[in-house]
């Protein structure tokens, strides 16, 4: 086999390519949790389906033109049916017409046979004496009449073959003159043929051109979009940071840490006596918390390992008893092969013995094949 280098069409290339960048683009609005929203993108499905009806009503056109491509080569192979069987008629109209004129039955030379002699010269034979014998029918008598009628016929033929030339000449003119205007209507159904596609193309780069301009618009909306969300939250982090309590020093955050007692919030250097205790209270309620729970957790453990330790057991057993059932059909089944070999060495004793008792020896087969018939 040889290799064919089939050329690559440009246009299923750029279509693939195409649907690849729109998945890719599809695939990071999807996937991106900044720009995903939890519902339904409606601009994106209107978007959608005004595509859909785009490219329905593109191919509702194409197969439009289609239609009419087709009627029209359908009307042009009809027409040029009938106006082949009108020519048809018109030259076996002709062939009747001339056969009727200068093919007459009357005139052929054996009319005077078919005919009995109506027409042919009136000679008496026997008057002409011995030399008659020498003159046949048909020579030496009435030669002028005979030659100007030849003469005649030959005129006739001739006029009738150039009539017949001149007619297939025009038939001629008339088949090359219709092909010729089949040619100039499939060009022109091929023009616009190609005019429809070209419009068809341009209508596609402009709705190819309209969804990358709507593409670009959202992008940049949502640059934008995440440009403010972000200076927002850098404000935000600013304004909390200046206005907190951490920087601002205000005795309304001591007191609150205090419990509504008098601190004065450039002297205070810690946390009260009874806010420790409460501290230390909570650690030990914690700590108590913390040991309940690892004494929960290890008479779970215990449980857990008895629960497992029994499970293994069981499945010891079961597993004992699988071997025990597995050893068991072993041994049956080596009875059983035992037995099937016993019947096989038997009938084959039989075989050799009893019934094959008669074989064939080498004079047998040396009758066979002696010679090339």
């Amino acid at each position: 086999m040889y290799k064919v280098d089939v050329p690559v069409n440009d246009r299923e290339l750029k279509a693939v390519e195409r649907r690849r960048s729109a998945e890719v683009e599809r695939r990071s609005r999807i996937f991106n949790p900044r720009v995903r929203v939890i519902g339904v993108d409606l601009p994106s499905l209107n978007r959608q389906v005004q595509e859909k009806r785009e490219r329905l009503e593109m191919e509702k056109q194409r197969d439009m033109a289609h239609d009419l491509l087709r009627l029209s080569l359908d009307e042009m192979a009809m027409q040029q049916k009938n106006d082949e069987e009108q020519l048809r008629r018109e030259l076996n109209r002709d062939l009747v017409q001339y056969r009727a004129i200068y093919q007459r039955p009357e005139e052929s030379r054996d009319a005077d046979i078919n005919y009995n002699r109506e027409g042919a010269p009136d000679v008496n034979i026997s008057a002409l004496g011995p030399s008659s014998m020498q003159v046949f029918q048909g020579e030496g008598i009435n030669e002028k009449e005979k030659m100007r009628a030849q003469m005649e016929m030959n005129e006739r033929n001739i006029r009738a073959q150039m009539e017949e030339k001149e007619k297939q000449e025009r038939m001629h003119k008339n088949k090359e003159m219709l092909t010729g205007r089949e040619l100039v209507e499939n060009d022109l159904k091929a023009m616009q043929l190609d005019a429809l596609k070209e419009e068809c193309r341009r209508a596609e780069r402009i709705a190819l051109s309209h969804y990358n301009q709507i593409q670009a618009e959202e992008r940049n909306e949502r640059k934008r979009q995440e440009k403010l969300k972000k200076e927002g939250e850098e404000l935000a982090e600013i304004q909390y940071m200046v206005t907190s309590d951490l920087l601002t020093e205000r005795p309304d955050a001591a007191k609150r840490m205090t419990e509504g007692s008098q601190v004065h919030p450039d002297r205070w250097k810690g946390m009260t006596p009874r806010q420790l205790g409460n501290i230390h209270k909570e650690r030990e309620r914690q700590c108590f918390e913390k040991e309940r729970w690892r004494e929960t957790e290890r008479q779970r453990e215990l449980a857990w390992d008895y629960h497992l330790m029994e499970q293994s057991r069981q499945q010891e057993r079961e597993e004992k008893r699988r071997r025990e059932l597995e050893s068991e059909r072993k041994i049956q089944l080596e009875k059983y092969n035992r037995q099937l070999a016993r019947e096989q060495a038997a009938h084959q004793q039989y075989l050799d013995k009893q019934l094959y008792t008669n074989r064939p020896g080498v004079e047998y087969f040396t009758k066979f094949n002696r010679s090339t018939r």
